[in-house]
């Protein structure tokens, strides 16, 4: 019940007629509609203001989370390198980095992590921090390196929360690139001279196992060369057909953008992955290139 209308007798002591108790009923109802949709108002009033709130905590996360990926870029004499994440919703779970350890090396990352949203932003901080906490003092031992992180990512998330990463140094000096490919896609090497090298899998991934173990691999890269490292959002994009843009397509955009500049090359690579789409973008779109010199 919202409410009761309660009258005395009339001023001419006159009973009631149908036409009153019509006339009342009908002001009744209009009243009671009134009551209802105020009451509704209130409620739109407060389910707006939650939304509100949350429409700009969002934002501050994300805000948070670009603060994550990389603001300085460490120079190098034989190799120019960029990286760019385009995100889905507010925040992600794609990560990509480039550490400086002095002494001419730089480490190169780039990590999908299982999940999206708030869920996917929050494990990829806790994988950046342990990456850049623990690299400066890694030394030459790589494998010790993600063995730690995968101990530390293991014991902090739960049993289902996982990453794939491609983690390579890269020596200005020598051009020697060690790299960890820690179940992640092939990264994509195209030589100067035509040739493409797959740089596949060294380990599982991070995060699923306790005792956990990888292989550090080695290519020699030369002028001209250039590296290309993608999440799936790149290759599992979808045209109206539902074909995959696939590594095949990939590569084919890398040889005919190869001569860009390292930021261009990247942006059109991008632009090549979209128009396949349609503009539609249904995954996290993350790359790293890289130009050896």
């Amino acid at each position: 019940m919202a409410g009761i209308i309660a009258l005395g007798p009339r001023i001419s002591e006159e009973p009631y007629s149908g036409d009153d108790q019509r006339l009342l009923a009908s002001v009744a109802s209009q009243a009671g509609i009134a009551v209802e949709n105020i009451g509704l108002a209130e409620k739109m009033a407060v389910r707006i203001e939650i939304e509100r709130r949350a429409d700009h905590e969002m934002q501050i996360a994300r805000q948070v989370q670009a603060r994550l990926f990389p603001q300085t870029f460490p120079q190098l004499a034989t190799l120019e390198y960029a990286g760019r994440c385009i995100q889905t919703r507010q925040v992600g779970g794609d990560y990509y980095d480039f550490l400086g350890r002095g002494s001419g090396r730089l480490g190169i990352v780039l990590a999908d992590i299982a999940g999206k949203g708030i869920s996917g932003a929050l494990l990829m901080a806790n994988l950046q921090a342990n990456l850049r906490s623990q690299y400066g003092a890694a030394v030459d031992d790589l494998a010790g390196l993600l063995k730690s992180v995968n101990r530390l990512f293991f014991e902090n998330t739960t049993d289902d929360a996982y990453a794939t990463m491609f983690f390579a140094e890269y020596e200005d000096g020598s051009r020697r690139l060690r790299y960890v490919n820690c179940g992640h896609l092939a990264a994509l090497l195209l030589c100067a001279n035509g040739e493409v090298k797959m740089l596949e899998s060294t380990s599982t991934v991070l995060g699923l196992f306790q005792d956990w173990s990888c292989s550090v691999s080695e290519v020699q890269l030369n002028a001209g060369d250039i590296l290309l490292l993608y999440t799936d959002g790149v290759t599992e994009a979808n045209d109206a057909a539902g074909d995959d843009f696939g590594t095949v397509r990939l590569e084919k955009a890398l040889r005919m953008l190869r001569h860009l500049p390292i930021d261009q090359l990247m942006d059109s690579v991008i632009a090549e992955v979209l128009k396949f789409s349609n503009g539609v973008q249904a995954d996290d779109i993350t790359l790293v290139v890289a130009r050896c010199r």
